[in-house]
């Protein structure tokens, strides 16, 4: 045995929130991914930065690699001492052909797991409203496939016998053949009339339900990826999936991908799908010099002052890296300017005195102003771009404001491709911009891309006043803010279902 190890993950169905804790634990460990079409993109965002990706996409009709030399991919990897997660759609030995890469490293000698996936066959019917077993209707379910190995002369599916068998079937990849066996179950003495529905990219946000009869099964408009349910039960219509507030939109998310996860979350459960664009990377600030001698010098202030989630990562994060210990804040009393701000500084044990009912950073200056005392010095963390409200109105008064940069922001090179086809073809309900500087690197992402022109076009969603301001000066059509009261994802997200309701 090498040092390596292949893990056979089940990515699931479509749905990234469906993968099992155990399948997201090998993503975050693996040093090699070899992913196809049908996991979904966010799931091999989770693989460490330096971890090696391969592209093996697979859809009926359409093929990257043969599965021998993914199989080959595979061993080469875990013989040269990898952690290599194969992510599947599905579950890995559910028509995934897992069996036949579990022979390949068995073979060649090579440690493996098998991390079972939720298939297909059952997430989308239940995401599509449909029970695949119910209760005085069907008491059982049978999974096959409708595309066999070609290489075969024959079927190895008795159609004419699940004909017979009654129950629920469930169709795999059975779109292309679907007249033919449709046939044969008839034929067995499935009646024309039997309910059928076709799903397309189930559990995913666009997907899609053709629903008809046994008899006109062929009629039906559906593509691949599809799963196919033939049976009494596939007349039932248990809606939830797209009942949602949010389905059938497409938002736009500027967020850093490690800050985007609630607001992600939360568009995700109000049944959007979510398209991530980073448009700013948190990076160092150019020294460290001036936050150590702050950090070191922490006793002789009387107030910390964070204005961003940030501010509070990156300065609370240092002066843990340093002292060891959060308690070396001592007796520093801390402000921050809204409720997730103060959460973030909550997270590190420490409570907030502070938090004005107007979460800009005038109101936090405003605030501020209205309980510091003579003398008392104030410190203050912040962005090397970030705006100087707070400092200078806190110095007009006349205290002493010592601020320093925590963290810069940069703009990434590029838009990931998907999101450019989208936006070319004004398929997006609007963007999100949760900061000013997320607006104006999405702006000039979009300069790059020679898609300036769509910022009339796309409908924008800001977190608050001045990024709305920034969003307007740039051409952009401001449609959804967050409440003055709740300045935060929540409230970003609570303004875009009441603008797509009234729409």
């Amino acid at each position: 045995m090498s040092g390596g190890k292949g893990y056979l993950v089940g990515a699931g169905p479509g749905d990234p929130g469906l993968i099992t804790v155990r399948g997201m634990e090998c993503l975050r460990g693996a040093e090699v991914v070899l992913y196809d079409d049908l996991s979904h993109p966010d799931l091999v965002e989770e693989v460490p930065a330096d971890c090696e990706r391969i592209y093996v996409g697979k859809r009926a009709g359409f093929k990257a690699k043969s599965q021998e030399e993914t199989n080959d991919l595979l061993v080469d990897r875990v013989r040269n001492g990898k952690r290599a997660v194969r992510l599947k759609g599905g579950d890995p030995y559910v028509f995934g052909r897992g069996g036949e890469e579990a022979i390949a490293l068995m073979e060649a000698g090579l440690d493996f797991e098998v991390v079972p996936g939720v298939t297909s066959g059952f997430a989308a019917p239940a995401y599509a409203g449909i029970p695949v077993t119910h209760r005085g209707v069907s008491p059982q379910v049978t999974l096959v496939t409708g595309h066999e190995d070609p290489t075969k002369p024959n079927t190895q599916v008795d159609w004419e016998a699940l004909g017979k068998a009654g129950g629920t079937l469930v169709v795999y990849m059975g779109v292309r053949k679907r007249e033919l066996y449709a046939k044969r179950l008839m034929a067995g003495g499935l009646k024309a009339c039997t309910p059928v529905a076709a799903i397309q990219w189930g559990t995913r946000p666009e997907q899609r339900i053709a629903r008809g009869t046994l008899g006109a099964l062929h009629e039906l408009d559906i593509a691949n990826p599809a799963a196919i349910v033939i049976g009494d039960v596939a007349g039932m219509q248990l809606e939830w999936f797209s009942s949602r507030p949010l389905a059938g939109e497409t938002v736009v998310v500027t967020r850093t991908r490690s800050q985007s996860s609630d607001l992600v979350r939360l568009l995700r459960e109000s049944g959007a799908e979510v398209l991530e664009v980073p448009t700013i990377e948190i990076v160092d600030p150019a020294s460290w010099t001036e936050v150590d001698s702050a950090i070191d010098q922490i006793s002789e202030y009387a107030w910390l002052v964070f204005a961003s989630p940030n501010s509070v990562d990156r300065f609370l994060g240092r002066l843990v890296d340093r002292k060891g210990d959060i308690r070396a804040l001592g007796t520093i009393r801390i402000a921050a300017v809204g409720p997730a701000t103060a959460d973030r500084v909550a997270s590190f044990g420490v409570c907030v005195e502070r938090v004005p009912d107007d979460h800009r950073a005038e109101g936090l200056a405003e605030d501020l102003l209205g309980v510091l005392e003579a003398g008392e010095r104030v410190l203050y963390p912040r962005a090397e771009a970030g705006r100087n409200i707070v400092p200078d109105a806190l110095r007009d008064a006349g205290y002493d404001v010592r601020d320093c940069v925590v963290y810069r922001t940069v703009r990434p090179d590029s838009v990931p491709q998907v999101v450019l086809d989208r936006l070319r073809e004004d398929k997006v309900t609007l963007t999100t911009f949760t900061s000013s500087s997320t607006v104006k690197h999405f702006a000039e992402l979009m300069d790059s891309a020679s898609l300036s022109d769509r910022n009339v076009k796309i409908p924008a969603a800001s977190i608050g006043p001045m990024t709305s301001e920034t969003a307007k000066a740039l051409g952009f059509t401001v449609v959804a803010e967050a409440s003055p009261d709740d300045i935060s994802v929540s409230g970003l997200v609570e303004a875009i279902r009441a603008y797509v309701n009234e729409k």
